[in-house]
């Protein structure tokens, strides 16, 4: 869950970062709204989320998963922009045209980066069986 979380929030930052730094939209087609990217978004963080839980199921996870599972975001964020453009405007030259200036722009790369990041600290979590931290008081009892 935490892994999730932390990919959706970087996610976010690194697509404004990328947005203020090359002072464009992330979606530049005038009438598309905010539905595209907000479909995105949601189609990646649940695919980043299926992916995560399915290699964390076992016992000692690869870290090598982190590169399936970004790749496989990256993708779920595409098909997603590229289905609600498609629904939205019913041009599938115009939906391939957004999905394309995606990976051209950038915005990918930041979600492959972001999903990369946020799988990786997932994984390590896990291998390491790390838990909450703890007052030392309350660990008397374990000595």
């Amino acid at each position: 869950m935490l892994a999730t979380v932390g990919y959706f929030a970087l996610a976010v930052f690194g697509l404004g970062a990328l947005s203020l730094l090359t002072d464009a939209d992330i979606i530049a087609v005038p009438g598309l709204g905010q539905m595209p990217g907000v479909i995105g978004m949601l189609a990646s963080v649940v695919a980043f989320a299926a992916m995560l839980w399915s290699t964390l199921r076992r016992g000692k996870p690869s870290f090598l998963a982190a590169i399936t599972i970004s790749l496989t975001a990256a993708l779920a964020h595409l098909i997603g922009v590229w289905v609600a453009v498609l629904a939205g405007v019913g041009n599938a030259v115009i939906a391939t045209a957004v999905a394309g200036d995606l990976v051209r722009g950038g915005a990918s790369a930041v979600l492959l980066l972001a999903a990369a990041v946020a799988a990786w600290g997932g994984i390590a979590l896990r291998r390491t069986r790390a838990e909450r931290p703890r007052w030392r008081w309350e660990r008397d009892d374990e000595e």
